[in-house]
């Protein structure tokens, strides 16, 4: 009876799990910002975080404020891990031969966003622009300067202890990656450039497809074969705006926007 209840208790915390992820959907970030959306990253429960440039945001499934700080510039893309929100930070210059980046990884708490620690990843020798989890490993990614016809990717641990450099075989992309996460088996990299790109790479960083579709402001995973993409606006006065639309995986384009 024991292992019947604890097994009934357990499908039930996954059913709400499930459950809860499936109730991300369109939804536009309140409020107007000096500088743009950098990335977004949920918590897979009830509540998104947005990063813009220099204020980071968390809000409800509906894109209402929950609370906001004011940040150092440039805080990038970020993600959830077990409580807490890990932000890309370059402190120094992006895209720079001779690095003069100043990277790091801060680390917030997911219920205040009050910082909890500072996390130096002075590889990231072009700029640390974006952060993502899975399985033990974070990845950082970032700049790139015009000239260098591959992009590279930094693994570290979960104590951000760096492990490896790694290059990644799909070409040059304008100014490096801009967002990162895991989903479906598979690396996902949003870039710049026009058009902008999609990198698709499996989960060992060896195999890169390469396709025209824009995640570069964010990629969110919100359950098998689901995405929400963001998307940037401005204001008459040139505020900026952020939202999340809806992406499924295509075969031709990587993701593609769920149309109404």
């Amino acid at each position: 009876m024991k292992r019947f209840c604890a097994s009934l208790a357990m499908a039930s915390l996954l059913t709400a799990s499930i459950a809860a992820a499936a109730e991300f959907h369109e939804v536009a970030c309140e409020g107007e910002y000096p500088r743009h959306l950098q990335g977004v990253c949920t918590d897979g429960k009830d509540a998104i975080f947005w990063s813009f440039t220099t204020r980071l945001v968390k809000t409800d499934r509906d894109g209402k404020i929950t609370r906001q700080v004011d940040v150092a510039s440039h805080h990038g893309d970020l993600c959830f891990h077990e409580g807490k929100v890990y932000v890309a930070v370059n402190l120094g210059k992006f895209n720079d031969p001779k690095g003069n980046a100043d990277s790091w990884v801060y680390v917030y708490d997911a219920a205040d966003l009050s910082l909890l620690a500072r996390r130096h990843t002075p590889e990231a020798f072009h700029g640390a622009g974006g952060v993502a989890f899975h399985d033990g490993t974070f990845l950082v990614v970032g700049g790139l300067p015009d000239d260098v016809t591959e992009n590279y990717v930094y693994e570290y641990d979960a104590a951000f202890r760096f492990v490896k450099k790694h290059a990644l075989a799909g070409g040059h992309t304008l100014m490096g990656v801009q967002t990162a996460a895991f989903a479906d088996g598979h690396w996902w990299f949003g870039c710049y450039g026009d058009p902008k790109i999609l990198l698709k790479v499996d989960a060992s960083l060896k195999r890169v497809e390469r396709f025209e579709f824009d995640c570069s402001l964010g990629i969110v995973p919100v359950g098998p074969g689901k995405f929400l993409v963001a998307r940037g606006g401005s204001t008459k006065d040139k505020r900026l705006t952020g939202r999340l639309v809806p992406a499924v995986p295509d075969e031709e384009r990587g993701l593609k926007v769920v149309e109404d």
